[in-house]
């Protein structure tokens, strides 16, 4: 154990600050993927079962079955209850229905996208920082060899190449795994926004939707 900390400590000594910036990178990164992953398993995002159980009674003219049957702790869910509630409530005009519900799916959809961005810049930065630590170092490995002059040991030489190029393996080192874990994040995040445009679509477009869309409107003229 005493000789891995030790091994560790060395490596950091000898990578210098990039390494540790790097290392820094990676802790931020790992992080976020968790926290994401937290969130997403949490709220059971991409769920479909209550939906199509929801939609089906909505389908029967079940109105008050299908908006039971959904948690509004859940972003597909909520949106789509609310979706079922408006129509029922034939309170609102149904393109006013249509923009409420494509407003709150942009604020879910903003919310699940929401610290993506980091784990992209981490990944984009990575290997740019890793190639300046081995731009210096290497800067740094030809001043020594003109400072010795004729008196060059060569093992002096590509040891500080080594070192140099030990920023650059860790800078892609950390933007590889961070690269994949941000692309699968966005997919899980694209399943969501899908799944939503298509089961408040369904609510639209079902029967009992233009049933009530119809019945809104002539609310709405006979008001008038």
């Amino acid at each position: 154990m005493d000789t891995t900390v030790n091994q560790i400590q060395e490596f950091l000594l000898i990578g210098g600050p990039v390494v540790w910036i790097l290392m820094g990178f990676s802790v931020i990164a790992l992080t976020i993927v968790l926290v994401k992953f937290w969130q997403l398993t949490a709220l059971r995002a991409e769920s479909r079962t209550a939906i199509e159980l929801a939609l089906e009674s909505w389908r029967n003219q079940d109105a008050d079955g299908a908006i039971a049957m959904l948690s509004n702790k859940r972003p597909v869910e909520s949106i789509v209850a609310y979706s079922m509630s408006a129509l029922s409530s034939v309170s609102q005009d149904v393109s006013t229905i249509r923009e409420e519900a494509e407003r709150r799916a942009l604020n879910t959809l903003h919310d699940l996208r929401s610290n993506l961005r980091p784990l992209e810049v981490i990944a984009s930065l990575s290997p740019l920082l890793g190639l300046l630590g081995t731009v210096l170092g290497m800067i740094t490995a030809f001043q020594n060899m003109e400072s010795a002059g004729s008196q060059v040991d060569p093992s002096v030489l590509s040891g500080g190449i080594w070192q140099a190029l030990l920023t650059t393996a860790v800078g892609i080192g950390v933007a590889i795994p961070v690269v994949a874990l941000h692309a699968w994040l966005e997919r899980k995040v694209e399943r969501v926004a899908h799944l939503m445009n298509d089961a408040v679509t369904q609510v639209f477009t079902s029967q009992e939707g233009k049933r009530l869309a119809a019945a809104t409107s002539r609310e709405v003229l006979h008001a008038a």
